[in-house]
């Protein structure tokens, strides 16, 4: 498989299950789980517990965005 195009073909001919596999291998690749994002994480737990405040999906977001932009900046 040479191309993206033949892979996203191939993907279209796994199972739901094999897909879902498939995601969260990438998503663990393109996204390992650093010492940065971790933090982030605890604090959202922290602030959400203490305050009501920033719900862990918003520091999960936070994070991929300002990833994104490190990586852009580089």
């Amino acid at each position: 498989m040479s191309t993206v195009v033949e892979i996203e073909a191939a993907i279209e001919k796994l199972s739901v299950d094999a897909q879902r596999q498939l995601a969260a291998w990438l998503d663990s690749k393109l996204w390992p789980e650093t010492p940065a994002l971790l933090d982030a994480i605890n604090e959202a737990e922290r602030s959400l517990a203490d305050e009501g405040g920033v719900a862990v999906e918003d520091v999960r977001s936070n994070v991929f965005i300002q990833s994104n932009a490190t990586e852009s900046a580089e």
